[in-house]
């Protein structure tokens, strides 16, 4: 099946089960605990060169149970950020993988106060994370605060553009701060065009963040396919249980290949 492209965790069994699907690209999830073992990490990006699949990494999400935000007032947290992104920046190069990471999560302080001062702090925050490389890091947006689009108008002038800053776009988080509108989403994907290196591809209703199965949703897939076709992406869906079993990854990627299937028969 064409556009197998999953995201797991550093479990053996949790791996094993998406490299049963043959994939293109993996992206491991990575938490704080994670980072206190690098050689696995490298292990399992091995593992994936091995097989001819693309690794991506995920920059862990919290630290001691809070959700990180680069502009934290809690110089822990600040440390484990710049720590952490300096160290999986050197696997990065040496391993030859990307890492998506966060400038902030909801519910933190960059949520509120949305000001072009806030959003040029923010810019020379990242700026100083990109000194750790220039290539490792692709920035993802959030569904809410000065790292998203629907909240931030300043956003891609202010600090994209600036930096050439390479980014991860989250299709459904794109959608749902526009409120579930297809037009916004499709704007936004045709003005980060010239940085959007890889894309997170999966369904909303657009009202919250409910990471849905392709098809389950109200995001136009026909109009943001032709958008994606050619970068890299994988299906983030939410898994059940110990998310040991991927097969709604796999069922949303094949819900994708039928749409460009649909789409040759209609051109003939």
């Amino acid at each position: 099946m064409k556009f197998i492209r999953l995201k797991g965790n550093l479990e053996q069994r949790n791996l094993d089960n998406r490299l049963s699907y043959e994939p293109d690209i993996i992206e491991f999830y990575l938490s704080e605990r994670d980072l206190g073992d690098q050689e696995l990490i490298r292990d399992r990006i091995r593992q994936l060169h091995d097989r001819g699949v693309k690794p991506y990494l995920h920059h862990p999400p919290t630290y001691r149970g809070t959700y990180l935000d680069i502009l934290s007032e809690n110089p822990d947290a600040r440390r484990f950020y710049h720590e952490s992104c300096e160290t999986l920046a050197r696997i990065c190069e040496e391993e030859r993988a990307k890492c998506v990471v966060h400038a902030h999560y909801v519910h933190t302080a960059s949520c509120g106060n949305v000001t072009r001062e806030r959003t040029a702090l923010l810019r020379e925050e990242i700026r100083k994370i990109m000194a750790y490389s220039r290539d490792a890091f692709v920035w993802e947006d959030s569904t809410e605060g000065l790292f998203s689009y629907g909240c931030n108008p300043y956003l891609i002038e202010d600090l994209i553009e600036p930096l050439a800053l390479p980014l991860t776009v989250d299709v459904s988080h794109t959608f749902i701060g526009y409120r579930g509108d297809n037009e916004r989403l499709r704007d936004i994907l045709e003005r980060t065009a010239p940085y959007a290196q890889y894309y997170h591809l999966v369904d909303s209703m657009g009202l919250v963040h409910d990471s849905l199965q392709l098809g389950l949703g109200k995001i136009d897939w026909r109009m943001v396919k032709p958008l994606v076709l050619g970068k890299d992406f994988i299906f983030e869906i939410t898994l059940s249980g110990d998310h040991s079993d991927c097969t709604p990854m796999v069922e949303s990627a094949r819900y994708f290949a039928d749409i460009e299937a649909e789409e040759r028969v209609a051109a003939k």
